[in-house]
């Protein structure tokens, strides 16, 4: 194994690295929006200092043929943190059920959200970057203005906390997953509920949207869909529950696709493709399934037993994430994968990709900056 230091090359792989710490950010989602400034050597961003401290089969075989490990100096501090990247602005949810908006370059604060009681589990950009959507443990969804910060739309509806959300096409409906085991979907025009998409009994830790391709049968809706459904045709609803089962259905349709058990409860979920996707579950299973033949995994990536907290469909390959402080990038047909160290055993939570920047949120309180080119 090869590891890289910051502002490294090595050209067998020829891979740039370079990595920026920003510090202390004790949220539980970040929201990134741009490029930040190059920079030569390791830098960071004082975001705050104050503590918040808590957020928001085939046999398996391991993919390590070849590997690069790239390492980013920690600084101690304990928090969950969520990124995603979009263009200039981030934003951040904490515990005491405000969400913050910075200026990513700096830390630099620029607004402040507040309307949530307790928890604020997830948040993220619609696709404009101008409005805010966010989940929380009040079971309640929101919608602000990144502007100027006013609360715009809440969604009442759910009896349990917001543990995740996904937004549809360019954001007229939204989806939300909770702990009473119900997914929903929004309309956010009109600030009302489309309806119950499905209902566990369980609690749905993770949702994901994502195009179907044309072979896969969705079925037909029972009942004509509402004209304020926008988006949803063709479309799948991935749900990772807490039971060990990952459940898919058509998202207009609402008529199952497949239901598949796994090994324990499942954490997390994203599509790769219109027909394959990865779930990734508490005793560090990454299942590959192919919507057209779920039956049996079509392999079971399985690096530690920490938790799959993570995953984020990347290039050719995806991103990962566990519980131990493990994240990987793993490419070109699960040949070799990519480690970004740095965390410790802090369990990095969420993961985010801006072009050739990568980005990572751990317990440590640190959003870690990765910059590779040519990976």
């Amino acid at each position: 194994m090869l590891e890289l230091k910051p502002s490294s090359v090595d050209s067998k792989f020829s891979t740039t690295m370079q990595a920026y710490v920003f510090l202390r950010c004790f949220c539980t989602a970040w929201v990134l929006t741009s490029f930040f400034p190059s920079y030569s050597d390791l830098d960071t961003v004082l975001i705050t200092s104050n503590m918040i401290a808590n957020f928001c089969c085939e046999p398996a075989r391991w993919v390590q043929t070849k590997s690069i490990h790239i390492s980013c100096p920690k600084e101690s501090a304990s928090s969950k943190i969520h990124t995603k990247s979009v263009r200039g602005l981030g934003v951040s949810s904490s515990t005491d059920g405000t969400m913050k908006i910075w200026q990513a370059s700096n830390g630099e604060l620029r607004r402040v959200l507040e309307g949530h009681v307790f928890d604020v589990n997830c948040c993220r950009f619609f696709p404009s970057g101008l409005v805010v959507l966010s989940g929380g443990m009040d079971a309640q969804l929101k919608i602000w203005s990144a502007e100027d910060a006013s609360c715009v739309v809440t969604f009442k509806g759910h009896k349990g906390g917001i543990l995740d959300t996904a937004i549809v096409d360019r954001g007229r409906n939204v989806v939300s997953g909770s702990r009473d085991g119900t997914a929903r979907l929004w309309d956010c025009g009109r600030s009302a509920c489309l309806g119950v998409l499905a209902d566990c009994g369980s609690s749905i830790n993770g949702v994901a949207v994502g195009a179907a391709d044309n072979s896969i049968n969705l079925g037909a809706p029972e009942q004509m869909p509402s004209e304020r459904e926008v988006g949803t045709e063709a479309k799948m609803l991935l749900l990772a529950r807490e039971d060990k089962k990952l459940q898919c259905l058509g998202l207009q349709s609402r008529q199952p696709v497949f239901l598949f058990i796994g090994s324990d409860a499942f954490n997390c979920c994203t599509f790769l493709s219109g027909f394959l996707l990865l779930a990734g579950t508490q005793d560090g299973n990454i299942y590959q399934l192919d919507v057209r033949s779920p039956g049996a995994p079509v392999q079971v990536i399985h690096r530690s037993g920490a938790p799959v907290l993570s995953l984020l469909s990347f290039r050719d390959g995806f991103i990962a994430s566990q519980g131990d402080g493990s994240c990987f990038i793993v490419q070109q047909d699960l040949d070799y994968v990519t480690e970004l160290t740095g965390a410790d055993c802090d369990p990095v939570y969420k993961v985010a990709t801006w072009e050739k920047q990568i980005y990572t949120c751990c317990r440590d309180g640190l959003v870690r900056r990765y910059q590779l080119s040519d990976l």
